[in-house]
């Protein structure tokens, strides 16, 4: 039960990651010396970009806690 808990969850993960739009400028601009290249910028997510934040965080907090309830001692 817990396997197809876990399968269930990991596929959300990868859902919702995938929706959620790039937080960078991407690699590239590193390279070529984009200007504004702040990694520890503080952004402020609103609305949608919000909520799929935190369905993604609240979804590895349970996926976490389900590989914790499957080992077995």
């Amino acid at each position: 039960m817990i396997d197809i808990l876990l399968m269930v969850v990991s596929a959300f993960i990868i859902i919702l990651s995938l929706l959620q739009s790039g937080k960078s400028d991407g690699i590239s601009s590193a390279f070529s010396g984009g200007e504004g290249l702040n990694l520890f910028a503080n952004v402020k997510e609103r609305g949608v970009e919000k909520i799929l934040s935190r369905a993604t965080l609240i979804c590895g907090i349970i996926f976490f806690a389900l590989v914790i309830a499957s080992l077995k001692f």
